[in-house]
């Protein structure tokens, strides 16, 4: 008969590992915004991770269109949001994009890089 005491770690071990690194990545643009004169919209996204070797301090964010990569600033007094106006043609409707963020974590022995996307959004633009 197996003993299922001597086990269980075993199968709670690969759960463990996934809580401490799950991050959740929260599109805060609207899906529909007027139409503006000067061309520019705005793009919010905020990004939260359990990544205890994360540095922080290294993130760079991007709004990503097409083969277009728009860098993002950290809002103020906020660390895990991130905003940035992004210029589009007065002919397109629709925009569709995602969200980049490259980082760094403390990895062993050294410093090491990554990168994270998200699913794609699309933004409608209405007419006014």
């Amino acid at each position: 008969m197996l003993n299922l005491k001597k086990f269980f770690p075993l199968f709670l071990f690969p759960w463990l590992l996934v809580g401490c690194a799950t991050s959740a990545i929260t599109n805060l643009t609207p899906s529909r915004l007027p139409r503006k004169d000067n061309g520019q919209y705005p793009f919010a996204v905020e990004w939260n991770s359990r990544q205890q070797s994360l540095l922080k301090d290294s993130i760079q964010t991007y709004v990503v269109i097409g083969l277009n990569q728009y860098p993002m600033q950290r809002t103020p007094m906020l660390t895990n949001r991130w905003e940035t106006l992004v210029p589009v043609p007065a002919d397109k409707d629709v925009v569709t994009y995602r969200y980049k963020f490259d980082y760094e974590y403390r990895g062993f022995p050294a410093r090491e890089r990554d990168s994270k996307l998200s699913k794609y959004y699309q933004l409608f633009i209405l007419d006014k």
